[in-house]
């Protein structure tokens, strides 16, 4: 039998390297910021302190620790000439002069005890480089056994070399053996480094602070809100704002010339329809004359539901509502038509809107709601960034797979919807159009009294 094997290929090694790879990226990401001001900082810092690890980890490696091994080999070298030198003369006795002339040509105090044992070797610092670099250089060039305290006092060494017939006692300046001043170029470096990123951050304020006003301008006048708004920063920044000035300009324009349309199109659909309602009077009440009657008024209910559609209420600016004062107007109005209506309300109650397009966004899903319902809740709550509000009904509900298509223009739902209530399909899409022109929008869901829930959520 031919057995397959199973050893793992190149491919195989080159897939788990690339998914590997996927999900690092995928984790940076998520923990990189998000906000144009924070990545504009990193990109500044960032460079910055990888430069300065790197010429720190340099500086310390070529230059700090070279100048210790530099001092400590000379330190060891002048010990090492006192030994060879009390080793070769034995007619000083008392080694006064060997002594004098430590202390005055090598700045170092030297002293020879008794013989006898070493003190037991003291704790190592974690970090220290001029402990290893004098205990190499001693193994190096005396060879002998020695005990060595670089802790105890913070500016002198203490060095003690076993020789044959005693102990050499060496007191030293740290100075002679470390090179003490290397934080001054690490203080100088941090001082220039955090100067250069104080300056780098106040410049981006200042570069970045245009961008959030184009910004908060651009969602301001999404919502229906008059911004103050002047382009400055950079050049190219100053173009973004006055295009976007301009762009606002064409769009107020073509929605005064579309308003000042629909407004002659209304006045004379209204003429009309007025003249019909005086013939219908003149002619007298009929069986005939009540069914054209109702006709139009059917008719101008309709043009009213097609002009408030293609205007979509925008041309209202948005001033300071009280919503607890809001919704409870709209339940009075929904109990006259004889409904059970609840409303709660949570947060503080003053909000942006444009107070007559948001009550006809309410009103027209509360009147959906008292077409199909005779139970109604209205629940909001207002927290630091939106305004949520639910209509909840006991009604028959809309399917699932049909809930977005209720929002079309001119859609209605044969089965499910009574079609004696003479609606014109234009409801639910005046209502959504209302609430995305507030930079929110409409969704539909379950209700917890067992029919639909409609929910608007617009930013405050």
């Amino acid at each position: 039998m031919t057995q397959i094997s199973t050893a793992p290929t190149p491919t195989t090694y080159l897939a788990k390297l690339l998914a590997a790879w996927r999900g690092f990226v995928s984790r940076l990401r998520s923990v990189m910021p998000k906000g144009l001001y924070a990545r504009s900082i990193l990109i500044v810092i960032l460079p910055m302190v990888i430069l300065q690890t790197v010429v720190t980890y340099v500086f310390l490696e070529r230059h700090w620790q070279l100048v210790t091994r530099q001092l400590s080999t000379a330190l060891v070298q002048d010990i090492a000439a006192v030994i060879d030198v009390h080793n070769s003369y034995p007619q000083d006795k008392n080694d006064d002069t060997l002594t004098r002339i430590a202390q005055e040509r090598m700045n170092i105090d030297i002293e020879f005890m008794p013989k006898g044992a070493l003190p037991p070797p003291l704790p190592k610092p974690f970090f220290s480089i001029i402990d290893g670099a004098l205990s190499n250089e001693i193994r190096r060039q005396i060879g002998k056994p020695f005990w060595l305290d670089t802790v105890g006092r913070s500016n002198l060494i203490e060095i003690r070399i076993l020789l044959d017939n005693s102990i050499l006692r060496v007191v030293a300046y740290r100075s002679a053996a470390y090179a003490s001043n290397s934080y001054i170029f690490l203080l100088w470096m941090l001082g220039t480094s955090f100067v250069l990123i104080v300056v780098a951050i106040a410049f981006l304020r200042s570069q970045i602070k245009p961008i959030v006003r184009l910004m908060n301008a651009a969602e301001a006048f999404g919502m229906g809100r008059e911004a103050d708004f002047h382009p400055r920063g950079a050049r190219e920044i100053r173009r973004a704002g006055y295009a976007f000035i301009e762009m606002k300009r064409r769009i107020e324009r073509n929605i005064e010339q579309r308003t000042a349309m629909l407004t002659g199109v209304s006045h004379d659909l209204r003429t009309i329809l007025t003249r019909f309602k005086l013939s219908l009077a003149l002619i007298g009440e009929t069986p005939e004359t009540h069914d054209m009657q109702k006709d139009i008024e059917e008719m101008q209910r309709m043009l009213e539901a097609y002009l408030a559609f293609a205007r979509g209420d925008s041309g209202e600016a948005a001033a300071r509502t009280d919503m607890r004062d809001f919704l409870a107007g709209l339940r009075g109005e929904a109990e006259r038509h004889g409904a059970d209506v609840g409303v709660s309300f949570q947060g503080d109650p003053i909000v942006m809107v444009r107070p007559a397009a948001f009550k006809r966004c309410l009103a027209n899903l509360v009147g959906n709601a008292l077409a199909h319902a005779k139970k109604i809740r209205i629940e909001a709550q207002r927290d630091l960034r939106f305004l949520t509000i639910n209509v909840d009904d006991n009604g028959p509900g809309i399917p699932l797979e049909r809930r977005d298509d209720v929002f079309r223009p001119f859609f209605r739902l044969d089965a499910s919807r009574n079609q004696d209530q003479g609606g014109t399909g234009l409801g639910l899409a005046i209502a959504r159009d209302i609430a995305r022109s507030h930079g929110g929008d409409i969704t539909l869901g379950d209700s917890p009294l067992g029919g639909l829930r409609a929910t608007v959520r617009v930013p405050v």
